[in-house]
């Protein structure tokens, strides 16, 4: 599995700018005025992981496959969106659909860029779009529990929606507390429990240390993950191959990539890990849930995987560069036979064994 992200913000804060330099596409048209996106660009991208280019050159592979992440760019959302403002129902539609939110707001100034509430200010701009989300939400939960009256819910279906009404009723975006609830809940399609990062578009003066904007929302949001990124810059280093991106990289002081910085945030946000195959044939990167068993990491290749799983051979990807085969890891003792109930490891490199 990889993960979808929806990059959501009010029009004309970067939006398109952004989507284009982290998938190195020109697909997402980017103007100076609002909603020149309406149908969601969407961009598939690599997740470049050097375990596995690693991995590849021992097992002298004939393919490495990494896994990925997709990014969807979602039109600009406005004061009255879920009312349908500014085709806003078609856009929230879009949210439902992602597996954690990229909330981009406006940090810079500039005199040839229009805001459409013509002043600059992204903490109020993150409260309009959690409002759009909430009352979204609240609509949505009111038409299910209308059904509660037909018996269409269950009880505890029925508590559920019931608590969380009670948080949205009082401007709270509602949180999942257990598994029952994540299923249900995202089932239904409620978007403010959804996972969501804040990144903050500044200019390239800005970059490392920040302005008075992204304190500003540092400050509102203190609980919420807050990055900065320059989508200028993004774009700039989309166009560069690898040399010339390390040399305008360590020109401006930049460490890591914009992208880089949201796959490590996102995974972290979604509790995601990687496991690797690797053999002659192919070495493969793979998600998973954070705490995934061995057996459902399997399911993960072949769904039949599951059921048919005797064991796994494990070893960490450290140890399997160290001594530079699964075979010299048996050797010196550093390869393990896993059962059904071990829990998946970032970086193992995993080989099971199943009934044919």
């Amino acid at each position: 599995m990889g993960f979808k992200c929806g990059i959501v913000g009010l029009p004309n804060v970067g939006k398109s700018t952004l989507f284009n330099a982290l998938t190195a596409s020109k697909n997402a048209e980017a103007a100076n005025f609002p909603f020149c996106t309406i149908d969601p660009n969407i961009g598939v991208v690599d997740v470049i992981d050097e375990r596995l280019d690693h991995l590849a050159k021992l097992s002298k592979s004939k393919k490495k496959i990494y896994t990925n992440i997709t990014f969807v760019d979602i039109a600009g959302l406005v004061k009255g969106a879920s009312k349908g403002e500014g085709l806003g129902n078609k856009f929230l539609s879009h949210i439902r659909e992602v597996d954690a939110i990229i909330h981009l707001v406006r940090c810079f100034d500039s005199e040839k860029i229009t805001h459409v509430n013509s002043q600059i200010d992204p903490a109020s701009d993150l409260e309009t779009i959690k409002t759009e989300i909430i009352l979204s939400d609240l609509d949505v939960i009111q038409k299910k529990l209308e059904k509660s009256k037909k018996k269409l819910l269950t009880e505890t279906e029925e508590k559920i929606l019931k608590e969380k009404l009670k948080d949205l009723n009082n401007g709270k975006e509602t949180k999942i507390n257990n598994v029952e609830e994540e299923k249900f809940l995202s089932r239904i399609g409620l978007l403010s429990v959804k996972p969501k990062i804040i990144v903050c578009n500044v200019d390239e003066e800005n970059l490392t240390k920040g302005n008075n904007y992204t304190q500003q929302v540092k400050n509102k949001y203190p609980n919420e993950k807050v990055i900065n990124i320059c989508a200028d810059i993004e774009d700039q280093l989309s166009g560069l191959d690898k040399d010339e991106k390390e040399k305008f990289m360590q020109e401006i002081g930049l460490n890591k990539t914009g992208l880089n910085k949201l796959i490590k945030e996102g995974y972290d946000l979604l509790n995601l890990d990687t496991f690797f195959t690797s053999g002659p044939e192919e070495s493969r990167a793979w998600t998973v849930r954070r705490n995934t068993s061995a057996p459902k990491a399997a399911s993960v290749i072949h769904t039949e995987f599951e059921k048919k799983f005797i064991r796994a051979e494990t070893v960490t990807c450290e140890d399997f560069i160290k001594y530079g085969s699964a075979e010299k890891c048996k050797e010196n003792g550093k390869l393990r036979i896993e059962g059904k109930d071990y829990i998946v490891q970032d970086g193992d490199v995993l080989y099971f064994r199943v009934n044919s």
